[in-house]
């Protein structure tokens, strides 16, 4: 089997001791001052969302750090100079702060925070410090947005509604009585969301705002959603936006066509391709608008690409159409070229294309967003040919990076106080073939802080959800800590994982899981084990969602390994289209047909078929909340196992959605469970 590798970023680390669980300070015995712990979770911080100043002069972002007392991912706002100094907050306290956007001429900074009464948006006047609450609003806003003249600022927000489908006369109650509370009523066709549970009858629609202040005015109308990012035309009179505004946009999983609102409530359909076009952007001078378009394929991914078209939505260009990716977050770079983000290969890149073609990349190697587990991410802004990215590395999660003139200048350094004196994992990549069909994998491996070439180690698997997603070389304090306690820890992009090509993205289109991505996980593992890294008789296997399928689908197909942790499965795709929040867009793109229509299929993909030959101790793991992967599908794996007279644990996390990691404690639990299982069979 042929076998590539090479070194990533291999430099241990050493640590410190961290700060306190109530009030005073938890110094820890000698072990634990150069090791990642599990409750150096709570100390970990990132940098998200720069936004430059239109002088370029300074960047705002919102700094996340994890508050130990409220079990909470905090975001405040912080500002810096372009040259690294004058690092300092804007806008910190117990409560949150985010979206942060710059005014057109640079004087203020609207925000949102939940400061008071909910979440509402704010404006900061920079030369004071003056603040104003604009809104008083019952719902939250997305999607800030201002106008040219800086005078309004635009913004989205739910608009309830009465979806009662019938009315009945209840019996008077009397005075004092407890009666169970009222029944609920559901009828749309899109009535939960993970995260949110059953969701309250409501449409998201654009709305305007004097940006001193002043009573918000609803712009669209209508029984449908406009989430979309916003973008003013520069005479301030028209909002361009996405939406499906079809009759039936519940059951179509990939539609969305370009539109614009005029201040005057006009609406103005740009674009009715099959597809979603989404995120357009208007050019500076108003002539032209950038935006993405995705096919209707009924296939599990399709590459979305960066079109530019006039404003009248004539001579549409595809300018990525030599891109074998997708791209995303674009922006203006004066009226003849475009800022985009792609990821290529597991690494996040930003780079630039002319309006009359011809592409280069900018800035490479973004990320550290992702704390728990080391998925592709990144945000970047850009003005004036400057460009600052959040960057990590495999031991740093992100901080701010400013790219001018090809040269790089690190503009903050938010967790050497916690992680420069750690002694952390190293993470190597390793490319080898995949044993079903030759198809190349790429993969990384951490090895435990005192790791020693020439000794095998016990060996995690460690798969990552979607499936059309992907990992890279990038920060995660899950598998630090798993390599901290002794384990080296396998991750790979298997087939099926985005930033390899539409091709690599489809391999496993009708057939996740199936012996296919296992043979990619295991070919993997056995390269480990020919480099006389992983010890062939110390296996195990995790992950969550999609990763979490394919943990479960793996024990059925092979006994080699000691134990496995599946996180947030599913075992039953039949029932998991049906109950789950994301199935109408599952049962139009990633199976032939309807589930009874085609129930072999479905079948076939779903781990419970292979019950009968599962015998790995399994601990299952779920939130009782997840609507994404309901916990039934948990609870269906756990009876069929206990009948089959398997070790089997259900572990559920009360209140948790499907991001079982979402709160610092809950990540903390979720590797702190996964570890104990493994231990248990040596």
């Amino acid at each position: 089997m042929p076998i590539r590798k090479n070194t990533y970023l291999i430099e241990i680390v050493s640590k410190w001791a961290i700060a306190l669980a109530v009030a005073l300070p938890h110094l820890g015995n000698a072990d634990e001052l150069d090791r990642f712990t599990a409750r150096d979770v709570f100390e970990l911080e990132y940098a998200s969302d720069p936004q430059i100043s239109p002088n370029g002069e300074v960047i705002a972002y919102v700094r996340r750090s994890n508050d130990i007392m409220t079990d909470r991912t905090k975001s405040n706002v912080w500002i810096v100079d372009a040259d690294g100094s004058n690092h300092r907050p804007l806008l910190s306290s117990t409560a949150n702060y985010s979206s942060p956007r710059w005014s057109p001429d640079g004087s203020r900074l609207a925000y949102l925070s939940n400061e008071d009464r909910g979440s509402q948006l704010y404006v900061r006047w920079m030369d004071t410090g003056q603040t104003a609450l604009v809104t008083n609003i019952q719902s939250s806003a997305a999607n800030l947005s201002w106008s040219p003249d800086g005078s309004q600022i635009a913004f989205t927000m739910n608009v309830e509604f009465d979806a009662k489908p019938f009315s009945i006369d209840m019996p008077a109650k009397p005075d004092g009585a407890e009666w169970s509370p009222a029944f609920e009523y559901i009828t749309e066709t899109r009535y939960q969301a993970d995260g949110s549970g059953i969701l309250e009858p409501a449409y998201s629609h654009i709305f305007v705002v004097p940006a001193e202040g002043g009573t918000p005015r609803q712009l669209t109308s209508g029984n449908f959603n406009h989430r979309s990012s916003l973008s003013w035309t520069p005479d301030g009179e028209e909002i361009l936006f996405a939406a499906n505004r079809n009759d039936n946009w519940a059951l179509q999983s990939r539609e969305a066509d370009v539109f614009g609102i005029g201040l005057n409530g006009v609406l103005r359909q740009v674009t009715d391709a099959p597809g979603v076009e989404t995120a357009p952007v208007v050019s500076p001078n108003g002539q032209l608008i950038a935006y993405g378009k995705t096919d209707n394929e009924k296939l599990a991914y399709r590459n979305r690409y960066l079109h530019v078209m006039a404003i009248d939505g004539s001579n549409d260009r595809n300018l990525s159409a030599d891109i074998d990716n997708s791209l995303s977050n674009w922006s203006w770079d004066d009226n003849d070229g475009l800022y985009y983000q792609v990821s290529n290969r597991g690494i996040t890149e930003v780079g630039r294309v002319s309006v009359d073609g011809g592409h280069r990349i900018l800035a490479s190697g973004l990320g550290g967003e992702s704390l728990g587990r080391p998925y592709t991410s990144g945000s970047y802004d850009a003005e004036a040919g400057t460009v600052v990215v959040t960057k990590g590395t495999p031991i740093r999660p992100a901080d701010l990076v400013l790219i001018a003139n090809r040269s790089e200048t690190q503009l903050t350094e938010l967790n050497e106080d916690l992680l420069a004196h750690k002694n952390l994992g190293q993470v190597q990549e390793i490319i080898y073939d995949s044993s079903i069909d030759g198809e190349e994998i790429q993969g990384w491996y951490l090895t435990p802080p005192d790791y020693e070439p020439g000794q095998s180690y016990p060996l995690i698997l460690e798969i990552h959800g979607g499936p059309h997603s992907a990992y890279g070389p990038h920060f995660s304090a899950e598998m630090q800590r798993m390599a901290e306690a002794g384990y080296v820890v396998f991750f790979n992009n298997h087939r099926g994982s985005t930033s390899y090509g539409e091709r690599f993205a489809l391999l496993l289109q009708n057939k996740y899981s199936s012996e296919y991505d296992f043979a990619d996980h295991m070919s993997g593992i056995d390269a480990l084990i020919d480099m006389g890294i992983a010890d062939p008789d110390r296996l195990y296997i995790t992950g969550g969602s999609a990763g979490g399928i394919a943990a479960a689908y793996a024990i059925g197909l092979t006994d080699r390994f000691k134990a496995a942790a599946v996180a947030k499965p599913v075992v039953n795709w039949v029932s998991k289209v049906l109950t789950a929040d994301s199935g109408i867009g599952q049962i139009a793109n990633q199976f032939p047909g309807m589930p009874w229509e085609n129930l072999d299929d479905y079948w076939q993909r779903s781990p419970l078929s292979l019950i009968p030959n599962m015998t790995t101790p399994t601990l299952l793991m779920t939130g009782e909340a997840d609507r994404r992967t309901p916990i039934s599908e948990t609870e269906q794996m756990y009876q069929a196992l206990k009948i089959q007279g398997v070790d089997v644990v259900m572990v559920r996390i009360p209140e948790s959605p499907h991001g079982i990691a979402g709160r610092p404690s809950r990540l903390i639990g979720k590797v702190e469970n996964i570890l104990a299982w493994f231990e248990k069979y040596p």
